[in-house]
């Protein structure tokens, strides 16, 4: 059963379809949830991507096998009962927010629980940002070529109250995943629509597994400098330390919840971790302004996530403290712009 996806610009109902020789990206539903399906034939590649459950990609299959950890049985059923899976997007902050909310341009805002925007605990520890089921991103395009197939969302924040009242920034995302060459680069713009400089705070939560390889028999690479020092609460102290796990890293009997900094990368700028075992690796790339790494590998779980940040935990708190100079701002009537590649092989 197709149904219909509508244009932010216009009001046709018209569903999108899109296919060329071997790529396509197509309208479809999946255990009765809309999603956007993207197609690499020569590569044995799909990406499937659900725009009401925070416009996540929740499985890449490669040659029939998702190297994506789904945690549901199935799409429909995870929607019914959300947790974190697949490449949840984390905004408009990623990980933890300590003492109830965060400073900006001089100024605390303070977070609202009572809003259902989000929750923050006794703790005062927000954590995840507002938008990681959210139903709220429009789809625009839905296309393929001759070297791609596509799909970009957009999602006004600066639209809703609620939201706006936790971050009182107007800005919207823009979203687009391309699968190109069995690649999918997840590619992430921010517009900040408003007055005053926006702290950066955004991140991805993604879930890799090797679909026929236990974790503990693989290992993985992790390419940095820098480790993150943290507190019983796992927020950032101020503190740095040198990493200090081999290379590779046995995944065996560890668990693992850090964060990183001086990536090391390659000509291109960017930095690549990667799961492998048995003959099977995933790669993710970091580009450059993805400038930290969460590396979190919980007990008794079969995935690890290699979590591509524009900043350290509780960075926009850091920064007010004096602790992090490394916080980046979008500056009023501009934009910020970065992506992150997947890539499997020996699957």
């Amino acid at each position: 059963m197709k149904f219909p996806l509508f244009l932010a610009a216009t009001s046709l109902a018209l569903p999108f379809m899109a296919y060329s020789q071997n790529y396509s990206a197509i309208q479809t539903q999946d255990h009765g949830v809309d999603i956007v399906r993207l197609s690499d034939k020569a590569a044995g590649v799909e990406v499937s991507i659900a725009p009401s459950l925070g416009n996540r990609a929740y499985s890449m299959t490669v040659h029939g096998k998702n190297i994506l950890h789904l945690g549901a049985p199935d799409i429909g059923q995870l929607k019914q009962r959300p947790g974190l899976s697949g490449i949840p997007f984390l905004a408009p902050f990623a990980n933890r927010m300590a003492d109830g909310g965060f400073w900006a341009n001089g100024k605390k805002y303070t977070f609202n629980s009572g809003l259902g925007s989000m929750r923050v605990p006794p703790t005062g520890i927000a954590i995840h940002g507002m938008l990681s089921t959210t139903p709220l991103w429009e789809v625009t395009e839905v296309k393929s070529d001759g070297k791609a197939a596509w799909v970009t969302a957009r999602l006004e924040f600066w639209k809703y109250a609620d939201l706006m009242a936790n971050w009182p920034f107007a800005h919207e995302y823009e979203m687009t995943y391309r699968l190109a060459g069995g690649e999918l680069e997840v590619a992430t713009t921010v517009i900040n629509r408003g007055k005053d400089p926006m702290p950066l705070a955004i991140g991805y939560h993604p879930y890799y597994l090797l679909p026929d390889v236990p974790r503990d028999e693989a290992v993985a690479h992790i390419p940095v400098r820098t480790a993150v020092v943290t507190d019983s609460r796992l927020i950032p102290t101020g503190e740095f330390k040198p990493m200090d796990l081999p290379d590779p890293t046995p995944l065996a009997g560890r668990t693992l919840d850090n964060g990183y900094t001086d990536l090391i990368r390659g000509a291109d700028g960017r930095a690549v971790f990667s799961l492998s075992g048995k003959g099977q690796k995933i790669e993710v790339a970091f580009g450059p302004k993805w400038q930290v790494a969460v590396v979190w590998e919980p007990a008794n779980q079969p995935f690890i996530c290699f979590e591509p940040m524009a900043g350290v935990t509780n960075a926009p708190n850091l920064a007010h403290d004096g602790k992090y100079k490394e916080l980046q701002t979008v500056a009023a009537g501009s934009s910020w712009h970065e992506s992150f590649w997947i890539r499997a092989s020996g699957i």
